[in-house]
């Protein structure tokens, strides 16, 4: 069962462009790292106990880069922190809701994610995101 926002994740075309606006309200980027397998850097802002997630697409078939194609920069997801992702993904699948993905794969810090078509949570891609073991990592996907 989710816990907590995690993150809110938001699409823009360049990191170093787009950290202005959040420096420049006082957050800071506290790590950049990229996730290859969903063609995506993103950089996290710390912000209580929930972030802001950039994402910025590493190639051109990239998820974000189509999201930025298609509706430019801006939110792309909104992320529930979980203790039980493997738990969370069964009990939606019972419960009819559509994931995007066959089960929970590594995304960002080695968090395991899963992602909730946005046509079932209306009209919001939802990601879920369970830290790693070790407890150090927390994060998403993209």
């Amino acid at each position: 069962m989710p816990t907590k926002i995690d993150h809110i994740g938001i699409a823009v075309h360049s990191i170093e462009e787009a950290r202005g606006f959040y420096e420049a309200l006082g957050l800071h980027v506290e790590e950049i790292e990229e996730v290859e397998s969903e063609g995506v850097r993103v950089a996290m802002l710390p912000l209580g106990e929930s972030r802001i997630e950039l994402l910025e697409p590493t190639r051109g078939d990239s998820p974000i880069a189509t999201f930025l194609e298609k509706r430019g920069p801006g939110m792309h997801h909104v992320c529930f922190g979980t203790a039980d992702i493997e738990g969370d993904d069964t009990k939606l699948r019972a419960e009819g809701v559509r994931v995007l993905r066959p089960e929970p794969t590594v995304g960002a810090g080695g968090s395991r994610v899963q992602f909730v078509h946005p046509k079932d949570a209306g009209g919001v891609l939802v990601e879920l995101s369970e830290p790693p073991a070790s407890g150090n990592g927390q994060e998403s996907g993209g």
